[in-house]
């Protein structure tokens, strides 16, 4: 037999092998099948209290992921360009964010990578100084969660949560998975080791206790949105025409209007942000324009994810 034959018979066996080795296409599965994977991880009842504290209408948690140059190092994408990209938030980003939270003395929520507090030990102390900030776990090095099998994912959150309780001197309580990524075993953990939120889902506007195979879990969700995320509007690619540039002007157009539904309706206002992005000057400008606007109504509370989950969990 030839050397190109043999080859060839090589590929036909391993596409035989690996096309063999293929799940059933959804449109196989059976119907119990189907129920038992959409209520793996479900939304249960709806915590929203009667009253947020002091009477206010609408809880604000305004939330800023700490990434710095994770997502690129994630990647293995090591340029130097990228990594100056992800230093500006570092740099020049988290300055701007704490000044406006300074001058309106406001808190909010910092979920950070444990690479990138290790890489800005100065930055986490600056976020800490002001004494009215959270901070959360975002995994370690801003992993994707759904590629991990379950016991690294166990051993990264458990090295995560021991570098963030190291460096701050307190236990996180409060997890959002790198990129919103969600593997079948991330609420295992995330009650195995015991903490009190997660913000990473997106089932509802409001908050509300999660489901484990129709069991309540006890952990309070803070669901988030992309629209409500700085990343999808000014995360430009220059390569790409699918994701074009959003204007400051017409991202405020968007948040005000979803912030004025939520104070409508008495429910809540989560926003994510990233120094790296939002610190821009243009955008940090937008931001204190939205600040402005939501300071202006009546019985708006701003606290940090923390807070805002005790207190929807308290029952009150």
């Amino acid at each position: 037999m030839s050397l190109t034959l043999s080859l060839a018979l090589f590929a036909v066996m391993l596409i035989g092998a690996a096309q063999t080795q293929q799940p059933d296409p959804s449109w196989k599965w059976s119907e119990s099948k189907v129920f038992e994977i959409v209520n793996r991880v479900r939304a249960g009842r709806d915590l929203t209290p009667r009253q947020w504290p002091n009477s206010a209408r609408v809880a604000v948690g305004l939330s800023f992921d700490f990434d710095n140059e994770t997502p690129s190092l994630r990647d293995g994408q090591i340029s130097p360009g990228l990594m100056a990209q992800g230093e500006y938030g570092a740099r020049a980003g988290l300055p701007r964010v704490l000044k406006l939270l300074d001058q309106y003395q406001i808190p909010a929520t910092f979920f950070i990578p444990a690479i990138s507090a290790k890489l800005h030990p100065q930055g986490v102390k600056d976020i800490l100084s002001k004494g009215r900030h959270e901070i959360g776990v975002h995994g370690w090095i801003h992993e994707r969660n759904s590629a991990l099998g379950e016991a690294d994912e166990r051993e990264l959150m458990r090295r995560s949560i021991e570098a963030l309780t190291q460096i701050t001197g307190k236990k996180p309580v409060g997890l959002r998975t790198p990129s919103w990524d969600f593997s079948p075993a991330t609420m295992k953990l995330v009650r195995e080791f015991g903490l009190l939120y997660d913000s990473s889902l997106m089932a509802d506007d409001r908050p509300y206790e999660v489901l484990m195979d129709g069991a309540a879990t006890g952990v309070v969700e803070l669901p988030v949105e992309w629209i409500l995320d700085d990343y999808p509007y000014f995360g430009m690619d220059r390569f790409s025409t699918v994701r074009p540039y959003t204007t400051p002007d017409q991202v405020f157009t968007i948040w005000r209007d979803e912030f004025d539904k939520a104070y409508e309706e008495g429910t809540m206002f989560i926003l994510t942000m990233h120094p790296h992005v939002i610190g821009h000057r243009s955008r940090i400008a937008m931001l204190e324009r939205l600040v402005r606007h939501m300071r202006s109504r009546p019985g708006v509370w701003f606290a940090t994810h923390e807070e805002i989950a005790r207190f929807a969990k308290s029952g009150k």
